[in-house]
């Protein structure tokens, strides 16, 4: 068994949270740089690692993040489950700004960003058919309830690029595929995660109603805030509870996520790029 070390990345509005014994530590990748240092602590004696998606003052934009930089710091800190808290837009009358979502599937409209870990002289494909773990949800679902935080369990998280917010017609557009939310940062991130053999959940964040809702109009980024700010107590209260509650042994996914990298690697040992090998060390040296 492996003891669990709990990873959180902290979306809009979340760039610290509550621990003991914190300290920020400076964190080096192959990838390039990540977001920010790593916050380092426990909570109830359990490990976890913080960082804030978008650095501490918010200086990186969902397209400017570097994406395999921050997952690769994870892995290397020896995170074995991570949580995503992520302010998002809703799609869905039900889903009220306030609620904290558990989505289960992502639809990826990002286009300017680094996807994956492998490329030219190491491909690999892994399975990511059910990219967030149940065991995760599980936990949080029970934490959420236990925190009497609104919340709903399941629905289709859409991708877009950003830094815009939707035009009315995206926003119809997503809300006729049955999507629940919309947002600009859980992709590549979570396809990473995957690739790093990381268990994966996202906690979405509802601030807002897209632009689609015909009573609250575009999306205002002071309304936003305030909401966020609500958010943000709420986050820290279940990420304490979170942290509480899960299992000290890393729980084996059921959907596959710490032995994605089993038949992923599709390049001939006597052909793979050593370069890349090296940088991917962290991520995947268990198969490699």
């Amino acid at each position: 068994m492996t003891a669990t070390v709990l990873g959180i990345i902290g979306g809009s509005g979340i760039y610290d949270i509550p621990m003991d014994n914190a300290r920020w530590e400076r964190a080096s990748s192959p990838w390039g740089e990540p977001s920010d240092e790593l916050r380092r602590g426990e909570i109830d004696g359990m490990p976890v690692v913080f960082l804030p998606r978008h650095g501490r003052g918010h200086v990186q934009s969902p397209t400017t993040i570097n994406y395999r930089a921050n997952i690769d710091v994870m892995k290397r800190a020896g995170v074995t489950d991570l949580y995503s808290l992520s302010a998002v837009g809703s799609l869905k009358e039900e889903l009220p700004p306030g609620t904290f979502v558990l989505v289960d599937q992502f639809i990826d409209r990002t286009f300017a960003r680094e996807k994956s870990f492998f490329g030219a002289g190491c491909v690999g494909h892994v399975p990511f058919s059910h990219p967030v773990s149940p065991v995760l949800q599980d936990v949080a679902e029970k934490a959420l309830a236990a925190e009497g935080i609104a919340h709903a369990r399941g629905g289709t998280y859409v991708v877009m690029e950003g830094p815009q917010f939707s035009t009315l017609a995206e926003s119809r557009l997503y809300r006729s595929w049955g999507a629940s939310v919309i947002g600009m940062t859980n992709m590549p991130e979570a396809k990473l995660a995957r690739e790093a053999e990381i268990s994966y959940c996202t906690i979405a964040m509802v601030t807002d109603y897209d632009s689609w809702h015909e009573d609250h109009g575009s999306v205002d980024v002071s309304k936003v805030m305030a909401v966020m700010k609500a958010n943000s107590g709420n986050a820290a209260r279940l990420v304490a509870h979170i942290a509480r509650a899960f299992p000290r042994q890393h729980p084996p996914c059921p959907a596959g996520s710490d032995r994605a990298l089993d038949f992923a690697i599709m390049t001939a040992p006597e052909r793979r790029d050593p370069a890349l090998l090296k940088k991917l060390e962290a991520v995947a040296g268990r198969v490699l």
